[in-house]
């Protein structure tokens, strides 16, 4: 019995939560308009989240900012205008593509420059290693020593049978 009274429990408390979820209630004046709100939103970085769009993040920064570029949609003002404003605002990080400029050069072109320079240092070691391979084999015995090894190899098994 106590352990159905805790999964209900645990039951409606997740249905508490999700209950509890920002639901925006704005009006379009058409459905175009609708869409161009949710592409935006759906687009923009929240903030304050690390890895959420405003769309999904329930943050009051993305509470007033889903408001603001309802307004601003409202007030007439293009894509570009608005991403313009949240950028001047809040940096590049709103932006899930941040423009190619001389800030952004490392964030674009680093993950391709450290992973050329690991194949490079991955490169030189199997060089390297083939390289003391070639030397092992080339450094082998000459045929006096070979004659001596194979003396003391038939010497050594001659001892073991003569106990």
């Amino acid at each position: 019995m106590p352990k159905r009274l805790l999964i209900s429990a645990g039951l409606a408390l997740g249905l508490l939560a999700s209950a509890h979820a920002a639901i925006d209630t704005f009006e379009f004046a058409s459905e175009a308009e609708r869409q161009r709100y949710r592409n935006l939103i759906e687009e923009l970085r929240c903030p304050k989240c690390q890895n959420q769009n405003i769309a999904d993040s329930d943050a009051p920064i993305a509470m007033d900012l889903r408001g603001e570029i309802y307004r601003m949609l409202e007030e007439g003002k293009s894509n570009e205008q608005i991403i313009d404003f949240l950028v001047a605002r809040y940096g590049d990080f709103v932006l899930y593509k941040p423009p190619l400029t001389s800030r952004t050069l490392l964030l674009w072109y680093g993950p391709a420059g450290l992973l050329l320079i690991g194949f490079g240092v991955l490169g030189v070691i199997v060089l390297r290693r083939r390289g003391q391979q070639k030397d092992r084999t080339a450094a082998g015995l000459s045929l006096d020593e070979q004659a001596r090894l194979d003396a003391l190899l038939a010497q050594a098994s001659q001892d073991k049978k003569d106990p």
